[in-house]
């Protein structure tokens, strides 16, 4: 049985000190492996790169032979010694949430991050003791079996499940089907519980009913508010991690929105990844990558579902709901990636780039392009059974199929699945729009139809983003300097990424008045620095509009049965009620 062990001497390193404790051993060698990557981010992260000092000693202290086999695996001579102890620092200074990060008043570890497995021992149940202050609360989706000490079914187990301990940690929970949902705040926040347990308890609801069951007994939000703007969440087991910030601005409506929208989003993960599996990840392989295709369903509908329901489930408005639908827009549109890798493909090659821009328009976003394939699937199905069935039929039998049984399903389990509640083939849409590049313009237009909504379509607000085709890069704020060109545009012919522009038809760029000089001009005669040499070039409009805005909106002219249709749909009604002002007693 393993058992694991953290300190640290002192937090301003940065460094923790991980012991691991291995009995009970009966063979002349070991091998001991660490994680190149962890669930939830489909790249290699290496965790290897942030060990320090790694040593294995037998029960006397004396030191044992190692050898590293790759990047994070290593052989260890036994020599006859039924006990053994592997040292080493981890640096955890990562703040995002699939990070880790130790502090004076608290500590954040993803174990997946810095602790390893003994090959054979992987199925074994294991303790992890922390050498914490006796008054600091622990925040884990584990259970404690001793003082500061968790227990876990097996390394999975153990990896999948992140903790927040410190003596400043904001708990409260609510229960729903006889589950409790714990939600915990770390960080000089002051969260509103009137406001934020009713809406949790909203959208929670809303995910019971659609699944019928829940994958596990208990759950734990763990939230990091942080004194700096940040966004980021990672799903586990049986509780997710989430980093916010400005801590001040929590109950803002802005980061308000986004602490529902993430939690509501991690929550559907229980099921749709963490128990619904692809079949190449059943079980994970840490030591490599684990290709697969199915990014679509496992980002794409949650991305899609953590929106909807909370529309669903009154916590949004349909308004609220549609600026959201506007953003994952927008940013999909944000090159050309469509024309030349499918949602499928990018899924694969989430392992290669998948979390970086990459070169321009060579994929598509798992996230985007997959949350409107889910909403153009759920328009499609609702339509061809008449409101009977729905992308929710799809997803729970999934669940029921695939997750509780333990079994990984593939491509063509989830078409089968889509296509029997529909009724009929639905072979076109997964040709163009899962594993094809056709747009995704007349899809999502004739899925909003059925709902009595449109997708308008506009020229961007910029007139040399739309005329030109041309975006400056938004890192670079007071500086413009170009940084994506519309390939076909008449900025391709003239313009490249990283160009510094300095002059507009003899004027000085400064003070953002770009957009000022471009406007209703038909030839612009552009001074710009390309690699520090100073060139003169000229832009004339094309025959097109570029970089256009997407926006979902309510048809007004929707007929009576659009309407229903949108009612069975978001549930709720299509015309807000017009509000009454009281009258005035004088």
């Amino acid at each position: 049985m393993p058992h694991y062990r953290l300190s640290c001497q002192n937090p301003l390193s940065g460094f923790l000190q991980v012991q691991t404790f291995l009995e009970n051993l009966t063979q002349p060698e070991l091998f001991l492996q660490l994680p190149a990557w962890r669930p939830g981010r489909y790249e290699l992260q290496n965790f290897a790169q942030k060990l320090q000092g790694f040593s294995v000693v037998a029960p006397d202290g004396s030191p044992l032979p190692v050898r590293k086999e790759t990047k994070d695996r290593w052989r260890v001579d036994i020599q006859g010694n039924p006990r053994i102890e592997v040292r080493y620092n981890f640096y955890a200074r990562q703040m995002d949430a699939g990070g880790s990060w130790v502090a004076p008043d608290f500590l954040y570890v993803n174990p997946v991050n810095c602790l390893l497995t003994a090959s054979g021992l992987e199925q074994e149940p294991c303790t992890l003791a922390l050498d914490i202050p006796d008054h600091w609360q622990i925040a884990c989706g584990l259970p404690t079996t001793a003082a500061q000490t968790l227990q876990a079914e097996n390394f999975d187990h153990l990896a999948d499940s992140p903790f927040i301990t410190s003596a400043t940690l904001q708990h409260q929970a609510y229960e729903e089907q006889g589950h409790l949902f714990h939600v915990w705040f770390q960080g000089a926040c002051q969260p509103d519980w009137e406001q934020i347990l009713p809406h949790f308890r909203a959208f929670t609801r809303a995910q019971l009913a659609l699944f019928e069951t829940f994958p596990v007994k208990d759950y734990h939000f763990l939230n990091i508010i942080l004194p700096y703007q940040h966004y980021h969440g990672v799903e586990h087991l049986n509780s997710t991690v989430i980093t916010l910030g400005p801590a001040e601005q929590l109950m803002s409506p802005t980061l308000y929105k986004e602490l529902l929208g993430v939690s509501c989003h991690e929550l559907f993960h229980t099921w749709n990844i963490k128990q619904i599996r692809p079949q190449e990840m059943l079980p994970y392989d840490f030591t490599r990558e684990n290709y697969f295709r199915t990014g679509y369903v496992a980002e794409g509908v949650t991305t899609y579902y953590g929106d909807y329901l909370l529309a669903r489930s009154g916590v949004f408005t349909a308004d609220q709901y549609f600026q959201e639908l506007n953003t994952v827009l927008k940013r999909h549109t944000v090159d050309q990636g469509e024309q030349h890798l499918s949602v499928a493909d990018s899924s694969f090659d989430t392992w290669l780039d998948g979390y970086k821009p990459g070169v321009p328009d060579r994929k598509v976003s798992i996230y985007h392009k997959g949350c409107l394939a889910a909403l153009v699937l759920d328009l499609e199905i609702r339509r061809t059974t008449q409101n009977a069935r729905s992308l929710d039929d799809v997803m729970r039998r999934m669940w029921q199929e695939f997750g509780q049984p333990g079994l990984g399903y593939t491509e063509a389990d989830y078409q089968r699945l889509a296509e029997e509640e529909a009724g009929q083939s639905l072979e076109p849409y997964f040709r163009e729009m899962i594993f094809g590049t056709a747009s995704f313009e007349p899809w999502l237009q004739a899925a909003l139809d059925y709902v009595g909504c449109t997708l308008h379509k506009e020229p961007a607000a910029l007139a040399y983003e739309s005329v030109y085709g041309f975006r400056l890069n938004p890192a670079l704020p007071t500086i413009p300097v170009v940084g994506y060109v519309v390939p076909d545009s008449p900025a391709a012919a003239v313009l490249s990424v990283d160009d510094e522009l300095v002059a507009v038809n003899g004027r000085k760029l400064e003070n953002g008045n770009l957009q000022h000089l471009t406007k209703g001009q038909q030839k612009l005669e552009v001074t710009l620095f390309r690699q520090k040499t100073l060139q003169t070039v000229t832009l004339s409009p094309g025959p097109q509009l570029f970089l256009p805005q997407y926006s979902v909106r309510k048809n007004p002219s929707a007929t009576a049965e659009q309407q229903e249709n949108f009612r069975q749909w978001l549930h709720q009604e299509f015309r807000e009620p017009v509000k009454v002002q009281a009258a005035t007693v004088v």
